[in-house]
């Protein structure tokens, strides 16, 4: 895998997705980590651990870990100055944390907490434990003081919180003496240009025929000069990548497919637009900011878009062309939030225009606003925005591009521009 930073490291983490909870296809939260999560009225959390889970070092993974990092680290004054996340409050009020057991714990707020799930299922998550057993080395409340002192003085450390903080952070991945969950633990220590991952003997899932994972025992990640990824994936020189790579590398990647023994494929994204039309809805001009706001307006703005045409010159036929809006796989999805004023119909908006009275025309052909002035782009302000997320590929900008995988699933492509009407 080839990357331009560093610290992209961290997508060993990333990628793994070992999270206590993550979410399925159906995008409903399962376990992952734990063995069972039950929650209560919407603000009690009984989290269950597996028995005989261990960190990556044959360690137990037990409820220790989850009070070490509670009252430990994140109420430490030393090591989080500022408390515990502010996403775990609701209403001002943390959560009251308990532990039954070595294999249970317990979050409890007075009110619900819808996003403290998400917050532990997201690709960079809420870690609410830490592998207490290594840690407490660099911890004032547990190490000897002059072993301790001495550990921080060999690191040039400023303090000891300082030390903790530099050993501890899980999702970093860039210290290779931590203990992970993840199915790959980094071996190599920055700086770098080449580090090596290796399979995890004690990662908790398996395949449907029992096989313990990962499939890989080691992953390797380059850095490289960010220009040189496309260059380097179309020689062939990753097994999988993903990240570098931009829509307008699509065509020199496909050609390459074949030579280079690799097939590009395009990955599914969860923005539901490439481009959308944002009108600025408050602009201080009063004769543009009555226009905008007219329904009729914005809805000629979207007829007026060839979303085919824009399909075909630029992304190869290969997008999906209509309003942005939730994905299919959301349960809130809705063909007409695709499709409504979305078709291309100059006839249709121009007659919405003509109804709002804008049937006036300059010498260049441009309609006019009521007050005489010219109706163009340059109108609507310097706060108008156009947002961009792609169509179908993991990038962000339009020309952005698919990942090149070694793969056999088509992946559907995605969507195309709308104003937000």
């Amino acid at each position: 895998m080839l990357v331009n930073r560093e610290k992209d490291v961290r997508l060993g983490f990333v990628y793994g997705y070992a999270r206590l909870v993550v979410y399925n296809e159906e995008l409903d939260f399962v376990p992952d980590i734990l063995e069972e999560v039950t929650v209560e009225d919407g603000r009690i959390f009984t989290l269950k651990l597996r028995r005989g889970h261990r960190w990556s070092d044959g360690a137990p993974f037990t409820s220790e870990d989850f009070r070490y990092y509670w009252e430990d680290v994140a109420n430490n004054e030393e090591l989080s100055p500022v408390g515990p996340p502010a996403s775990l409050l609701i209403e001002e009020e943390l959560p009251t944390i308990t532990y039954p057991d070595l294999y249970t714990v317990r979050y409890a707020w007075s009110n619900p907490n819808p996003f403290f799930l998400p917050s532990l299922a997201r690709a960079l998550p809420l870690t609410i434990y830490r592998p207490s057993h290594y840690l407490k080395q660099f911890h004032a409340d547990h190490a000897d003081p002059e072993a301790l002192a001495q550990r921080v003085e060999e690191n040039e450390m400023r303090d000891w919180a300082q030390l903790h903080n530099r050993r501890d952070n899980l999702s970093r991945f860039d210290n290779p003496e931590l203990p992970t969950l993840q199915p790959w633990q980094v071996m190599t220590e920055k700086p770098s240009t080449r580090f090596e991952l290796k399979r995890n003997p004690y990662y908790h899932r398996v395949d449907s025929d029992g096989r313990q994972l990962p499939y890989l025992d080691q992953v390797t990640i380059v850095v490289t000069g960010g220009d040189l990824i496309p260059v380097k994936t179309g020689a062939g020189d990753a097994d999988l990548q993903a990240r570098g790579l931009r829509f307008d590398d699509y065509t020199f990647l496909k050609q390459s497919e074949e030579r280079s023994g690799y097939e590009v494929r395009l990955w599914d994204t969860v923005r539901g637009s490439e481009y959308a039309i944002y009108p600025n809805l408050t602009v201080s001009d009063p004769v543009w900011r009555s226009m905008v706001r007219d329904v009729r307006f914005r809805r000629a703005l979207s007829l007026g878009v060839n979303r085919h045409e824009i399909n075909q010159v630029i992304y190869f036929g290969l997008a999906n062309e209509g309003n942005q809006s939730v994905l299919p796989g959301s349960p809130l999805y809705d063909p007409e939030y695709r499709q409504r004023w979305a078709q291309f119909n100059l006839d249709e908006a121009n007659s919405l225009l003509d109804s709002m009275g804008l049937t006036e025309r300059g010498d260049s052909g441009l309609r006019l606003l009521p007050d005489g002035r010219p109706i163009d782009s340059a109108g609507l302000g310097p706060s108008a925005r156009v947002a961009r997320p792609l169509p179908h590929g993991r990038a962000k900008r339009p020309s952005d591009a698919a990942p090149a995988l070694r793969s056999d699933r088509p992946d559907p492509p995605r969507a195309l521009p709308r104003c937000p009407c």
